[in-house]
């Protein structure tokens, strides 16, 4: 039983599906049943109602099968072992699995057990809604600055017997602005939370009162007692209690206790990963969805990689076949309005202006950047700055005034003060590097097609298209 293999403890045999008679199986991909549940989850899932563009049945059967042909490309080509993949897909299904090893009757008792030490810290003074105006006091105060604090309290709490709202006063006159600006209410309390000075004060005071001054080592407080009560029963907090714990990681750590016994229990049989999968093929065999769920992930995984490896990224890197693409489809590649292909330069000095210029005529544009860097910038003193790029109007002030020609003349900088301008204008893309992304899209494209032909031509597909008619029709 030692270190079973991933794809087989992780995901229930497709044929304990497959095996039920109100399952047909709708399809075959190179000889593996493709039961009609699979292919109901994964069409329902990608044509629900936030689905853009929803397709029939008959219209997703090719985009199911093209996805499936991948994962089988995938899985012949080892991808599901190389660590990456197996970390990232462990991650995900022990996050869906880990819970499972919990209880409910022990989430309750842990719940309950938190909720009594929580009543018994709280004990029969019960909690406090207190709201305070705070004059504050540095710790080695002066007695002039003491004096001058006590004075400004007194005068706060004239205004309070005087008929001022105590809310309005927190905001204008507290120098605890965390919770001025909700009028001075600082939050249920229970006794021992504040400091000794403000919890004596607090708890002798009934609702409604206001307290006179008094003095605590953050400096003097007066405080309006909004509300008392005793703590909610478990039934009315469990909810707060369950959400509060499981953000401390409760669950995980009963989890990772449950799954430490089994593997204690087994005598050395079992390794944590081994319980994990053996309860992850055990949830999938009565659990339809998570079964489709799991499943989902990791194939979407080898997707990704087999997508990335090659298609995406080979796609990317061909240069030679994307100025070949591009040439043969030109035409389909335009702009609404010109371009700048160039570079922008300013410079300390006028002079530069033109060395810049003539060294530029005499360099490929690939290596504009390095050569004037290496020319003109080698001390410590940088006598230029450069910007490179295919500018469209609204990019770059300087290529607005001097090449596309608006009026409005850009702030030059105060320590390159001489700007110029070196290229072309061009009306449409020239080269395919002037598009790239769009070059590049469309490439990936077209090589994923005739990766999908040849994926058609070497894996054997079989549609059964009286069992498909039955999808969401049984």
């Amino acid at each position: 039983m030692k270190k079973i293999a991933l794809w087989c403890c992780s995901l229930c045999l497709t044929g304990f599906i497959c095996a039920q008679s109100n399952d047909p199986v709708v399809m075959k991909i190179n000889g593996k049943d493709v039961p009609r549940s699979e292919f109901e989850y994964n069409f329902n899932k990608n044509n629900g109602e936030s689905a853009v563009d929803k397709k029939t049945v008959d219209e997703y059967v090719d985009l199911f099968v093209n996805y499936k042909l991948k994962v089988e490309a995938a899985l012949d080509a080892h991808y599901d072992t190389l660590s990456s993949f197996k970390k990232e897909f462990n991650s995900y299904r022990d996050q869906q699995i880990r819970p499972y090893f919990v209880s409910q009757d022990a989430e309750d008792k842990e719940l309950k057990n938190y909720y009594e030490s929580l009543k018994a810290s709280v004990g029969p003074d019960g909690l406090i809604l207190p709201a305070h105006i705070m004059v504050a006091v540095p710790q080695k105060a002066s007695p002039e600055e003491l004096a001058k604090a006590k004075t400004r309290i007194d005068s706060i709490y004239t205004a309070l017997q005087q008929g001022a709202d105590f809310s309005e006063l927190a905001k204008q006159c507290s120098d605890d602005k965390g919770t001025a600006m909700r009028g001075g209410e600082l939050g249920w309390i229970a006794k021992g939370q504040p400091v000794k000075e403000f919890d004596d004060q607090a708890f002798a005071m009934k609702v409604g009162d206001i307290s006179k001054p008094f003095q605590t080592p953050m400096g003097y407080h007066i405080l309006y007692m909004k509300n008392r009560k005793q703590l909610d029963d478990y039934n009315t907090m469990k909810p707060q209690l369950k959400s509060f714990l499981e953000q401390r990681g409760l669950k995980e750590r009963m989890a990772a206790v449950a799954i430490d016994s089994l593997v204690k229990l087994s005598d050395g049989k079992l390794s944590a990963e081994d319980v994990i999968a053996q309860k992850t093929q055990e949830l999938c065999a009565h659990d339809e969805n998570l079964k489709y769920l799991i499943q989902e992930y990791h194939d979407g995984l080898l997707l990704y990689e087999i997508s990335t490896r090659e298609v995406w990224d080979k796609a990317a890197k061909d240069t030679t076949g994307l100025e070949a693409y591009f040439k043969a489809n030109k035409s389909k590649y335009k702009w609404d309005e010109p371009r700048y292909k160039g570079v922008v330069y300013h410079c300390k000095n006028q002079e530069l202006l033109k060395q810049v210029r003539k060294l530029l005529r005499s360099v490929d544009e690939s290596r504009w950047i390095d050569t004037l860097r290496a020319t003109f910038n080698q001390d410590s003193v940088k006598q230029i700055r450069v910007e490179k790029n295919l500018f469209k109007k609204g990019d770059n002030p300087f290529v607005d005034h001097l090449v596309f020609k608006e009026k409005k003349e850009p702030t030059a900088s105060e320590f390159y003060p001489f700007t110029a301008v070196y290229g072309k204008k061009l009306k449409k893309p020239k080269e395919w590097t002037d598009v790239r992304g769009e070059v590049i899209s469309d490439y990936q494209a077209v090589c994923e097609s005739e990766f999908v032909r040849k994926l058609r031509e070497k894996y054997k597909v079989e549609i059964y298209k009286e069992a498909l008619n039955t999808v969401n029709n049984h």
